[in-house]
C-alpha cells in the first residue's frame, strides 16, 4: 500500500504536469493567433462601415494580404455623426506594423472566398498621410458583397430568360415555317430555288476548271498566263525605273532641282496669295479696294444697262440689231460701195479724169 508521502508525489506531478500543459496549450494559443498575442504591443484603430458583412469580434486584420492584427470589437453605435456608417469595427495590431500603415490607408471588409469567413483588409495604395497612431480613425470603403453580387445578377438572369424566352419563339417559328430561315427550311419551292442557285455555281466551277470564261482562260490558257505574266514584268520594270529615276516619272519623283522648283512656285504661289490678300499690287487692291469694287460694279451696271438698250432695239447699234430695215440699208450701201469700187478699177478714166481750167 504506498504511503502518503508517495500519494503527495504523484499529486503534485500530476499538478505540474497540469499547469506544464496549460502553459504550453496557452502559449501554442498565442502563436496561433498571430501578432496580437497578450505580449505582444498592441494599438487600437477605429473605422466605421455601414454595414458589418458578417465580420465578428477575433477576425483577422490584413495589411495587403498580410495579417498584422486583430478585430478588437464590432457595434453599432448611437453617434449622430456616423449615421450613413454606423456600424464601428475597432481593431488592434502590432506596433512593429505600425510604420506601414498610413493614416489614409482604406480599409475595406472582404471575405475569404465564396463563403469563407469576413475580415478587414487595409489598402495603403495613394495613401500619402503620416503612419498611423494610437486611435487613429481610418476611411471606409465598401466591397460588393455576396448579396450584392446577387442583386446585381438579378437583372442579368431576368434579360437571360427574357432571351431564352424570345429564343424559343424563333424557335418556334421556324419550325413552324414562318419567317425567312423557317420558309428557307420548309418550303419546297425555296429549297429548289437554293438548289438552283447551287447548281449554278456548280456549273460555274466547272467552267472555269475547263478553261471556259475569262477566269478560266486565266487558269488554263498558258499564253494568256504568259501574257498576264509579261504584263506584271512590264509593270515591276516600270516601277522600278521610276524608283530609279530612268523614266519622266522618276525624274518628277527624283529630281532634287525639280522639286526645288516646283518649292519655289509654291512659295510664290504663296506669296502671291498672301499679297493679294493683304491687298497689294492690282489684284490685291481690285480684291480689298471697296472704291475699285464700286467702280467695278458700276462699270458692270452700265454695261448691262447698255446690253439691256441693245436687247431692246434702242440706239443707232440697237436699231442695227433689232430693225430689218436698217438691217437692209446697210446691207445695200455695202453692195453699191462694193459695185462703185469695182467699176472704177475697170474703168478707171471715166470716175478720176482731172478737169483744169486756167483763168
Amino acid at each position: 500500500m504506498p504511503s502518503q508521502k508517495q500519494l503527495r508525489w504523484s499529486q503534485l506531478r500530476v499538478g505540474l504536469t497540469v499547469i506544464i500543459a496549460s502553459v504550453t496549450l496557452a502559449v501554442l494559443v498565442f502563436l496561433m493567433r498571430g501578432t496580437t498575442g497578450s505580449f505582444s504591443r498592441r494599438i487600437t484603430l477605429i473605422t466605421y462601415f455601414d454595414n458589418a458583412e458578417g465580420l465578428r469580434q477575433g477576425q483577422p486584420v490584413d495589411l495587403q494580404g498580410v495579417a498584422i492584427g486583430n478585430v478588437r470589437s464590432v457595434r453599432v453605435t448611437p453617434d449622430p455623426k456616423h449615421t450613413d456608417a454606423p456600424v464601428e469595427v475597432v481593431m488592434r495590431i502590432n506596433t512593429k506594423f505600425q510604420p506601414l500603415v498610413r493614416q489614409d490607408a482604406k480599409a475595406t471588409i472582404l471575405t475569404a472566398g465564396v463563403l469563407g469567413e469576413s475580415y478587414v483588409d487595409l489598402d495603403n495604395r495613394g495613401a500619402t498621410k503620416p503612419p498611423v497612431v494610437d486611435g487613429s480613425v481610418l476611411p471606409s470603403t465598401n466591397e460588393p458583397g455576396l448579396q450584392d453580387v446577387v442583386r446585381s445578377s438579378q437583372s442579368t438572369l431576368e434579360n437571360l430568360d427574357s432571351l431564352v424566352k424570345r429564343m424559343d419563339r424563333i424557335v418556334a417559328n421556324v419550325e413552324s415555317g414562318k419567317g425567312t430561315i423557317g420558309e428557307l427550311l420548309n418550303d419546297p419551292t425555296m429549297v429548289n430555288k437554293f438548289n438552283a442557285i447551287l447548281n449554278q455555281v456548280q456549273g460555274l466551277l466547272n467552267d472555269v476548271s475547263n478553261g471556259k470564261g475569262t477566269i478560266g482562260r486565266l487558269l488554263s490558257d498558258e499564253e494568256l498566263a504568259n501574257k498576264f505574266s509579261e504584263a506584271v514584268d512590264n509593270l515591276d520594270r516600270i516601277v522600278t525605273e521610276t524608283q530609279n529615276g530612268k523614266n519622266n516619272i522618276g525624274k518628277i519623283l527624283n529630281d532634287e532641282s525639280l522639286y526645288r522648283n516646283f518649292h519655289q512656285t509654291v512659295a510664290t504661289a504663296n506669296q502671291l496669295v498672301q499679297d493679294v490678300n493683304a491687298g497689294k499690287g492690282p489684284l490685291g487692291k481690285m480684291v480689298k479696294d471697296e472704291e475699285l469694287a464700286k467702280k467695278l460694279e458700276n462699270t458692270v451696271n452700265k454695261l448691262s444697262s447698255i446690253a439691256d438698250r441693245l436687247e431692246a432695239g434702242e440706239g443707232s447699234a440697237g436699231k442695227f440689231l433689232r430693225d430689218p430695215s436698217f438691217y437692209d440699208n446697210t446691207d445695200q450701201l455695202l453692195i453699191e460701195t462694193r459695185n462703185l469700187v469695182k467699176a472704177i478699177r475697170e474703168n478707171p478714166k471715166k470716175y478720176l479724169t482731172v478737169h483744169l481750167r486756167i483763168f
